[in-house]
């Protein structure tokens, strides 16, 4: 029986996206593509998932794509939908009203660097690296890398990462800023599902669109922000979430939201 490319655990409204392609270190090919994006698409729609944790099985995060697979596309407009397709796992991502994180356990490379940093925050293992890996092979780099590097570490960086497909540690990684934190290979896990579920007990509505003006605050100016700021705090004002916080707070106990 073939394994599955994505694994899917649920427990405690975490949802954990496991790549599973050991034998390719997780890389992109047609199938785990169009896995993970039904997937994404799902858990979008589960509401008692209210935190994401994404990482890959075995030695590495997500290698990128699979050059076997992508040698294999002769066809330019075969070879076109499958980078748009990898780009909207990157919009998944990004668009999902939820916190993601990217728990990066091993190599993070190319497209797989872009996915990871799709994601909200960027937990990562000691031993993890990452590399802008495209320009060894000739191509651009794809999965929102682009868009996302830039704005995360600044252009002269983003362009030194890019054009060099310099291989960085996680220390390295870290101190440019797309990296949250480094922990102890033994202790990911653990610190991770700390994190997951300090955010899975947050209040969801706030959390999902708190991500949503944020992720869009660098397209806003400042008026246009307050704007959006002033229309969403009144959303959430209006919520059981919001009315909850208030009465814990004056009780001095842990709030308990239900997304409503």
């Amino acid at each position: 029986m073939l394994e599955p490319n994505v694994i899917v655990e649920l427990s405690d409204s975490i949802a954990t996206i496991i790549l599973n392609r050991t034998k390719a270190m997780n890389a992109l090919n047609r199938d785990l593509v169009d896995e993970l994006t039904g997937i994404l698409a799902s858990l979008q729609l589960n509401k008692d998932v209210r935190c994401i944790v994404l990482t890959g099985n075995g030695k590495a995060f997500c290698a990128g794509g699979d050059l076997g697979y992508l040698s294999e596309l002769r066809d330019p407009i075969v070879f076109r939908k499958f980078i748009v397709d990898v780009g909207r796992l990157a919009l998944a991502i990004m668009n999902m009203e939820k916190p993601v994180i990217a728990m990066v356990n091993g190599v993070a490379a190319g497209a797989g660097f872009n996915l990871a940093l799709a994601c909200d925050m960027v937990i990562c293992a000691q031993s993890a690296r990452f590399i802008q890996s495209f320009s060894k092979v000739g191509l651009i780099p794809d999965c929102g890398g682009l868009f996302l590097l830039p704005r995360l570490i600044g252009l002269q960086k983003a362009k030194e990462l890019m054009f060099t497909a310099d291989l960085i540690d996680a220390v390295t990684a870290s101190g440019l800023g797309f990296v949250n934190y480094v922990v102890e290979d033994t202790k990911l896990k653990e610190e991770v599902y700390k994190l997951a579920r300090k955010l899975a007990a947050s209040a969801p509505i706030a959390l999902g669109l708190t991500k949503k003006i944020i992720n869009r605050s660098f397209d806003l100016d400042v008026e246009m922000l307050l704007e959006r700021e002033a229309d969403l705090q009144t959303v959430c004002m209006e919520t059981q979430d919001y009315t909850e916080g208030v009465a814990a707070f004056k009780e001095k106990r842990q709030p308990i939201f239900k997304g409503c």
